[in-house]
């Protein structure tokens, strides 16, 4: 296997002196609450704000995303709180669409070995964030990410955001162990999803640290809105107990 090598992740971030820290809602609803949690994260620091414009859902009858008009909304938003904006892609036909519209195209665990979908964004000149699949192997994962490379485009963030396994006690398992056999065989920036990993709230903070202290260059953090009197408890729970992580 190659190794794989980094190059500018995206025009004027400096990659290797700083955090790759990514929050948002998972799907964008609207724009009065994506630019909520816009303002708090330009008040933190963060730099990227993630929101999905196209969800994959296990229903068919769960809320599958606003679509183009949820892109719109979140190249408006972003780029008037100054952000780096990160959406997920679903399919090869959608790669030109999503990449016209924001700034890191995300490959969501269930595409990630959609090679298809690999090869397409490899093609585009957009960075790729790329996470881990549910049942991946960490050899797969990589492999996975040389898909992207070989057809060109090595602007590549790893994402680990858990694995299947038997535990039921959370949503998912988050193998941190991941982070350091990563670090050995390739020089991607990997970052941590300890939201969808875990599915609690509670577990984020804790999760965090202990991902950036195992070596992890950044955390990708869920942010959901349950109503309008709930958004601050909620960006308290989520975003600003790591606010103290990254300056520390």
């Amino acid at each position: 296997m190659n190794s794989l090598q980094v190059s500018k992740i995206i025009p004027s971030f400096s990659w290797g002196s700083e955090k790759i820290f990514i929050a948002g809602p998972c799907a964008i609803e609207n724009e009065e609450d994506l630019e909520h949690v816009a303002s708090v994260l330009e008040a933190c620091q963060w730099k990227f704000l993630r929101g999905g414009a196209f969800k994959p859902r296990t229903s068919p009858y769960s809320f599958q995303g606003l679509g183009e008009e949820g892109l719109k909304l979140l190249n408006r938003v972003s780029q008037k709180y100054h952000l780096y904006s990160v959406s997920e892609v679903l399919s090869p036909e959608e790669v030109p669409l999503v990449a016209e519209y924001v700034d890191v195209l995300q490959i969501g665990s269930r595409n990630a070995q959609n090679f298809s979908l690999l090869k397409k964004v490899g093609e585009c000149k957009k960075s790729i964030l790329l996470k881990r699949g549910m049942m991946m192997k960490l050899e797969e994962f990589l492999l996975a990410a040389e898909y992207i490379a070989e057809k060109g485009n090595p602007n590549i963030i790893l994402c680990e955001r858990g694995i299947r396994t038997f535990e039921t006690a959370t949503r998912n398992t988050l193998d941190l162990s991941a982070i350091p056999y990563l670090k050995e065989h390739t020089s991607l920036p990997i970052i941590v999803d300890p939201s969808h990993a875990t599915g609690k709230a509670s577990y984020v903070t804790p999760l965090a640290k202990a991902a950036l202290s195992c070596g992890a260059d950044g955390l990708m953090i869920e942010v959901l809105f349950l109503g309008l009197l709930k958004r601050q408890v909620q960006l308290r729970k989520r975003v600003l107990p790591l606010f103290p992580v990254i300056v520390e």
